[in-house]
């Protein structure tokens, strides 16, 4: 659970579509603690007989406690819809990942490459979720650097924090790429901070990125 409250969203520095950091109220949500799995997709296939693009259990094998990836927007969202949830706002997201203080990564400030499976870790594709535990965000959600990166709901464009609302923001109404969070294991570890902002065609399943689902919450639920 994330309460409801403020946060600073973005960064002043680095690449323009980060700028300007700005404060957010964000109503309070709930996010999942990891990525969803194969697993869990698989059964949403064998349950529903939705049929998704770039989909294939053949990889199930050996692999379910793997992060599903290479699914597009579309039926990430499909997945959370039918849990009851949604797909996490790119300010809910950003939240989940820094917390209140303004932290660089979900764990602090520093970087630690065994934090996170970017890059810098040679790892050469995804591990189970919640592998790397010491790279928790202050609510507890796990692999929200590196992993896999993650679709949000938002659709994107570079130039929206300099018109975004400061309540509940919900992205551009631009109908283009959407948004992308948190970097992946063949990204650098730029893109594994919390304000980094990335993109893709949600249309075109990437084989690097997944999602994980959210659910906003009553006043009562807090």
């Amino acid at each position: 659970m994330v309460p409801a409250g403020w946060f600073s969203m973005g960064q002043d520095e680095g690449h323009q579509s980060n700028q300007p950091q700005h404060q957010v109220y964000l109503d309070a949500f709930a996010i999942d603690r990891t990525e969803v799995t194969k697993a869990a997709f698989a059964r949403f296939v064998s349950d529903t007989g939705y049929r998704a693009k770039g989909w294939n259990d053949t990889t199930l094998s050996g692999r379910a406690h793997e992060p599903v990836v290479g699914v597009a927007w579309r039926d990430a969202d499909a997945f959370c819809r039918w849990k009851g949830r949604r797909l996490p706002s790119e300010a809910e997201w950003e939240k989940a990942a820094r917390g209140t203080d303004g932290r660089r990564y979900p764990w602090g400030n520093t970087w630690d490459a065994d934090c996170a499976n970017t890059a810098e870790m040679g790892q050469q594709g995804v591990l189970p979720v919640g592998s790397l535990p010491d790279g928790a965000s202050p609510y507890g959600a796990l692999d929200m650097a590196g992993n896999a990166a993650e679709w949000v709901n938002d659709y994107f464009a570079a130039d929206y924090y300099t018109y975004s609302p400061d309540h509940d923001p919900t992205g551009p109404n631009i109908v283009t790429d959407r948004g992308l969070r948190g970097g992946s294991w063949a990204s650098p570890s730029e893109h594994a901070q919390t304000f980094f902002r990335d993109s893709s065609h949600s249309a075109r399943p990437n084989p690097r990125v997944g999602f994980r689902c959210a659910q906003s919450l009553s006043v009562a639920d807090e």
